[in-house]
């Protein structure tokens, strides 16, 4: 069950609904509860829970944007190496073609919550505002095998260029994550890291930001080396749910945003795995809809809840007559485990 907080709360006002008698007098509300469902934890009479059967056994989280704030990092990388290699474009949103290419904030998050991986991002771009001439190809390279190893170069001197930034010791991981890793591991629950960026960037930024220990006491480690499709694509989490030896309903992904959840623009990688998915955004990803995640948190020491004053009356009548927001609870393993669960109130 989720954990819960006792309210006192007074009598309705005499313009509600007088069908029942309500009196003042302290219940429980639960602090998180899954999206459009609503439960109740009191035991008045014959009310009952339910729930879906799922069971928490394996966590998985993504790496950028979820362990770490990486999109105004990735992108200082790529400008860096548009910079170092001069790679002008025919029509891009420099104010020159004389210019080496620069990607905007709002640009990079535009195309980060569109398309997953680097080399993807960089291929869609190129084709959407023409290939680049550079020091790499001083004409644009016209057939394929000279684009891919445009692409190649670029992507392999970004990368290093982030891990410098990730080595600067300026970075670290979004709060609560590490609380939440160990006490899944302590639970016994498997815990797994699915990234669709490079392996080597990815063991880096882990190691840095979670720590060599807890890296290598990972059930599992993919990145998008590991598989052929790129998030929205499922593959990577179905992949590691096979590893991992836990059927897809047992997981529980944690995403940041639109590109994870996303699969032919409706369904989540998560979800069109079979998985659940939980959301903590960035500021980056913060408007996106993310209605096909059962719950979504700023981050994991700053969950919202108690989203509505809720009456009790003897005879188990719910009259919800206002609203509040409380923060700064942190996530707890256990009220992930009722969220996956989704509890429904039966008679």
């Amino acid at each position: 069950m989720a954990s819960s907080a006792v309210l006192l709360l007074p009598p309705p006002s005499p313009s509600l609904s007088s069908r029942s008698s309500l009196a003042s007098f302290p219940i429980r509300l639960p602090l998180l509860y899954p999206r459009r469902t609503f439960s109740s934890p009191l035991s008045t009479g014959p009310l009952s829970i339910s729930a879906s059967g799922r069971a928490l056994e394996a966590l998985i989280f993504d790496c950028d944007g979820v362990i770490l704030e990486s999109e105004h990092l990735h992108r200082q990388a790529y400008n860096d190496a548009f910079s170092h290699f001069n790679v002008c474009c025919p029509s891009s949103s420099s104010s020159s073609t004389s210019q080496p290419l620069n990607w905007s904030s709002d640009f990079y998050d535009d195309l980060q919550n569109r398309i997953g991986g680097g080399k993807p991002k960089m291929r869609w771009y190129f084709k959407e505002h023409g290939w680049p001439s550079s020091t790499i190809f001083e004409t644009p390279p016209e057939d394929d095998i000279d684009r891919a190893k445009l692409i190649d170069t670029l992507q392999d001197w970004k990368t290093e260029r982030y891990k410098e930034i990730i080595k600067s010791g300026t970075v670290e991981p979004r709060p609560g994550v590490l609380r939440l890793m160990d006490e899944a591991k302590n639970s016994g629950k498997k815990l797994a890291v699915c990234s669709a960026a490079t392996k080597s960037s990815v063991v880096l930024c882990l190691e840095n930001l979670i720590g060599i220990e807890r890296f290598e006491s990972l059930d599992c480690f993919l990145a998008g080396d590991d598989v052929k499709e790129k998030k929205p694509d499922p593959s990577i989490y179905l992949t590691a749910s096979q590893r991992l030896g836990v059927s897809e309903r047992d997981c529980l992904v944690v995403e940041d945003s639109v590109i994870g959840l996303q699969v032919d623009l409706l369904l989540c990688a998560a979800r069109g795995a079979g998985m659940s998915c939980v959301v903590t955004y960035t500021p980056s990803t913060a408007n996106q809809n993310f209605d096909e995640a059962i719950a979504t948190y700023p981050d994991l020491s700053n969950v919202r809840y108690g989203r509505n004053f809720i009456f009790v009356s003897r005879s188990q009548t719910f009259v919800i007559i206002g609203s509040m927001t409380v923060v700064g609870i942190a996530l707890r393993l256990k009220d992930l485990e009722s969220l996956l669960q989704t509890p429904v109130a039966v008679k």
